[in-house]
């Protein structure tokens, strides 16, 4: 893609628009900007604008797509694809000041919301009002709008659903600057194409959010979670399906294994409540009444130990909830703390395939030479496999990283699986999904983002 480089008028044109403090020029911009989370790939941008609303956003993407400038919307940097890396540098356009919650509505149950706003932000917020947010991805300190962009995952999916089901409407500012509304606070929608549902999870490629109406639920008033030991791994994922087969839906169904607890106790420096077991199913229930959620958790309870458990132990009390959740919900940061550097292959597969996908890493881990471990929603198939390099040579860990990978996606599609859970395609797994999905796919893909965006400016190279 041949794309301008920014000269003096088009740093002016910024400044007009945004004024001289929230125009930083590439030499000045802190590093923290130009890569995201798993910090593998990184750029530098020409020029950071942090813009306050969708007028300065409309305008910014005008000229820039006049000018065949690239622009790449960021929030808090969180994502672990690459998807805010400015890999063509150009404009990188920082949402993180447009960070208001606008509006409550209590009698249509909908939250409204500019796309900087904290996620642990609107958890706080609805939570005073009795009511409840339900997607939980595991990196609170993200940004809405990065979260609608990526249509991020988390531990409640099982039960609740994904972001994307909690999106009603959106403010959009498309690559020629029309500004937008789409969807609304309305529980149903047949009129045409959903647009929300297309902009949602398209990582920023198609549109830049500004506003999002979100669906809010009632607060559920009872809590508890269920900590269950297995003697193996294989014996507690080959649980999963027969629970869901009960009908008794968990808001979470995660498993942990007794390594990834070994590091959680040295990161966090406390005892795990258990360790008879050597691989964990944590199930964690909600309801209206206690009641109703003993009675669910009780047969739950029941059926892990038919097939084979350990014990089944009831956390219903705050201390105790912390000390089983915390090592599941830290669980990145422990891996990166225990390694020299790491990656991740964010993978969903069947239910049923699970455990024998998890086998399949394990026999890949012997073949690549690095330590590979592995947590993950087992609810819902959602698995996060992470290679260690420890002290392996960069240049080898380089190669036999790329052939981990493409072992460990190229299986998943074998099974019927996906490259991307919840952390989206970005930079890093274009190429396996173009593997995966084939040429009819990706070349459909294509012609929706080039009806969107027609000149290529926003957020070029990540998702096709």
């Amino acid at each position: 893609m041949n794309y301008k480089k920014l000269d003096e008028k088009d740093i002016a044109f910024l400044r007009d628009v945004c004024g001289e403090d929230r125009v930083i020029l590439g030499k000045d911009i802190p590093e923290d900007f130009c890569h995201d989370e798993m910090e593998g790939q990184s750029a530098v941008p020409e020029v950071m604008v942090f813009v306050l609303n969708a007028t300065e956003v409309s305008l910014i993407l005008y000229y820039a797509n006049q000018k065949q400038i690239p622009v790449t919307p960021r929030g808090q940097g969180t994502g672990l694809v690459g998807g805010a890396v400015p890999i063509y540098g150009g404009i990188l356009m920082n949402l993180s000041k447009m960070n208001r919650i606008l509006e409550l509505d209590e009698e249509n149950f909908t939250l409204t919301v500019e796309p900087g706003v904290l996620i642990m932000d609107i958890y706080d917020f609805v939570e005073a009002h009795d009511l409840y947010y339900p997607p939980n991805p595991g990196e609170k300190s993200a940004s809405i709008g990065g979260n609608v962009a990526t249509n991020a995952g988390g531990m409640s999916a099982v039960k609740y659903g994904v972001t994307r089901d909690y999106v009603r409407g959106l403010e959009i500012v498309t690559p020629e600057g029309d500004i937008l509304e789409i969807g609304g606070k309305i529980a149903k929608n047949s009129s045409g194409y959903s647009l929300v549902q297309l902009v949602t999870g398209s990582e920023g490629t198609l549109a830049v959010i500004t506003k999002i109406i979100l669906r809010l639920l009632p607060k559920p008033k009872v809590q508890q979670s269920l900590l269950v030991p297995f003697q193996s791994l294989s014996e507690a994922i080959q649980t999963v399906p027969k629970i869901i087969k009960t009908k008794v839906i968990p808001r979470s169904i995660e498993f942990m294994t007794q390594d990834m607890l070994q590091s959680s106790e040295q990161y966090l420096g406390r005892r795990f409540p258990d360790h008879t077991g050597n691989a964990y199913l944590l199930l964690a229930f909600d309801g209206n009444s206690r009641e109703e959620v003993e009675k669910d958790s009780d047969q739950l309870a029941e059926l892990c130990l038919r097939e084979g458990a350990i014990d089944a132990f009831i956390i219903d009390t705050d201390e105790r909830n912390e000390a089983v959740w915390k090592p599941r919900s830290s669980y990145l940061e422990i891996i990166k703390a225990s390694t020299t550097d790491m990656d991740e292959c964010d993978v969903v597969v069947p239910i049923s395939q699970i455990a024998d996908y998890l086998e399949f890493a394990r026999k890949i881990e012997e073949e690549v030479g690095f330590r590979v471990r592995s947590m993950g929603h087992a609810g819902d198939g959602n698995l996060h496999i992470y290679a260690c390099r420890d002290n392996m040579d960069e240049t080898v860990w380089k190669e036999k990283l790329d052939e981990f990978f493409t072992k460990m996606y190229t299986r998943a599609g074998e099974i019927g699986g996906k490259v991307s859970g919840e952390h989206g395609i970005g930079l890093a797994k274009r190429r396996y999904q173009r593997e995966l999905e084939g040429e009819d796919v990706m070349r459909l893909m294509r012609r929706i983002k080039l009806a969107f965006d027609p000149n290529e400016i926003l957020n070029p190279g990540k998702v096709i």
